[in-house]
């Protein structure tokens, strides 16, 4: 069983501190899982900060499941995907795939560890399919009963990043269970909006499948959480703002429109609607406020622009 870490490497920032306070840590480091665990899980993201201004974060839609295990300070959400979802702080977190960013709010430190699930895999690891959790957030032991807090407790013991991400291998190796199988024609129809950048009509998914476009429309709602639709649009999304993020050559800057036709829009306009839309902010806005530069954030969607791409099984 081996964890592969190499992608960041952690950075460990200190400085000055006033009498009392603790120093400045910033530390980041995202690795994949055991070979055996792929499947299932994309990456691993683990993060340590002090010494920050408060802030708020847009936790973003995403082709993942949202899985943490805070290692201190609980997480604390401040506005849900569901408007309907009340506030709430979470030592760990369970969240479905959605449509809309969630507000993550924080004083000054925060810690954890972010496991980015594949949606397919949820009937293997949770037991259930991932449609269960749409759009939704809950504590983790709502899904994984006591298995959720004591795996907390094991990573808050690790000695170190390597330690954590090893813990995690051993513990969700032992709650997979191979025989949580989504239908064929549904994996295949995932997988193939993946490979497409979220650029194949439902009606081609249909035929290659062999099933109606309405019944492929359930049966993958009900398996992943989204329509087929609605998923493409999350992963041209999803790509979108990881080309956004990745820094461009000082001689080449960042195009909108480039991008906007790279990822599958229109045009430049149709990518600032669906960032609206998807983020709540303009893609400026949210760049400036999350971009690179900012740094402000290491937990949901941190580490490395694109990884989750390169990585996705």
């Amino acid at each position: 069983m081996t964890t592969d870490a190499t992608a960041d490497a952690i950075t460990d920032a200190r400085g000055d501190a006033a009498p009392g306070t603790d120093p400045p840590l910033d530390e980041a480091v995202r690795a994949r899982p055991a070979t055996t665990l792929r499947p299932y899980v994309a990456w691993y993201s683990g993060y340590r900060q002090r010494g920050l201004a408060p802030a708020v974060h847009r936790g973003l839609p995403s082709p993942y499941l949202t899985f943490i295990l805070t290692l201190d300070e609980p997480l604390v959400i401040a506005g849900h995907p569901d408007p309907a979802q009340p506030p709430g702080s979470y030592p760990t977190l369970l969240g479905g795939l959605h449509t809309a960013p969630a507000l993550i709010t924080h004083e000054g430190a925060q810690s954890g560890v972010q496991i980015a699930v594949h949606p397919l895999a949820a009937r293997a690891l949770f037991g259930l399919p991932a449609g269960e959790l749409a759009g939704i957030d809950v504590p983790a032991e709502e899904v994984l009963g006591r298995l959720g807090p004591r795996l907390r407790e094991q990573l808050q013991s690790a000695r170190d990043w390597p330690e954590r991400f090893a813990v995690l291998d051993a513990a969700l190796l032992r709650a997979a269970r191979p025989s949580g199988q989504v239908p064929p024609e549904v994996g295949w129809a995932w997988r193939a909006l993946r490979r497409s950048g979220g650029g194949l009509p439902v009606a081609a998914l249909a035929r290659e499948t062999g099933w109606s476009a309405r019944y492929l429309r359930e049966r993958f709602r009900r398996e992943t959480g989204l329509t087929p639709k609605a998923a493409a649009r999350v992963m041209r999304f999803d790509r979108a703002r990881h080309l956004l993020a990745t820094p461009a050559p000082p001689a080449r800057p960042t195009r909108l429109a480039e991008l906007a036709v790279h990822c599958g829009y229109f045009d430049q306009a149709h990518l600032a609607r669906e960032f609206r839309a998807l983020a709540g902010v303009a893609p400026s806005a949210w760049l400036a406020a999350e971009g690179p530069e900012a740094a402000k954030f290491r937990n949901v969607q941190g580490g490395a622009a694109g990884a989750a791409a390169e990585w996705d099984s």
